[in-house]
């Protein structure tokens, strides 16, 4: 009986660590995590509204879910759902009296075996895009590939121009992924 006891408590011991494996599987390089985490600050007006209109650009050819909210402040997706593995988003734009102005950066999910794409590696790629422009991009994603396709590039406000991305998604990456600096918004 003891045999029985200890044989199932130990197959259920190795699922328990195998399935735990899986949300920790998604090693992060260091390179990506230093891109994740540096602040994504603006210094001039032109530069902020050019880098907020990217923001739009990145999380609406990224994201699974639609946009909630869109000011000049914020924007967000909806989502996530229960279970899904697709990121949420929320981006902010806190502004300071020198004129220039912060871009936050917040994604998540609700799967305990973890998200897709993996929130550093998105948040590292929405400052890249944000930063840079379009012209700069490593990887593809299928959903930004197929967008590509169908949807040519388009003038931004500000006269800058922002095409679809092909490359993964981010996360608020000031802290942990899932946190981010700031109370998230309800």
């Amino acid at each position: 009986m003891k045999k029985k006891f200890f044989g199932a408590a130990a197959l259920g011991a190795a699922s328990l660590a195998l399935l735990s494996g899986c949300a920790v599987d998604d090693q992060v390089s260091s390179t990506i995590m230093e891109q994740a985490t540096q602040p994504l600050t603006c210094m001039s007006k032109a530069e902020c509204d050019a880098w907020w209109a990217r923001a739009q650009v990145w999380v609406t050819n990224h994201s699974e879910y639609k946009l909630q909210t869109v000011t000049d402040s914020i924007i967000q997706t909806a989502g996530p759902s229960s279970g899904k593995r697709a990121l949420a988003y929320q981006i902010t734009k806190t502004p300071t009296n020198e004129g220039t102005a912060t871009i936050g950066f917040a994604a998540h999910c609700d799967n305990p075996l973890g998200c897709q794409p993996n929130p550093w590696e998105a948040g590292a790629n929405f400052k890249q895009f944000v930063r840079n422009g379009p012209g700069l991009r490593k990887t593809a994603t299928p959903q930004a590939a197929q967008a590509d396709a169908v949807a040519p590039a388009a003038p931004a406000p500000g006269g800058v121009q922002v095409s679809p991305l092909d490359q993964p998604v981010p996360l608020n990456l000031e802290s942990q992924p899932g946190q981010s600096a700031a109370p998230p918004l309800q």
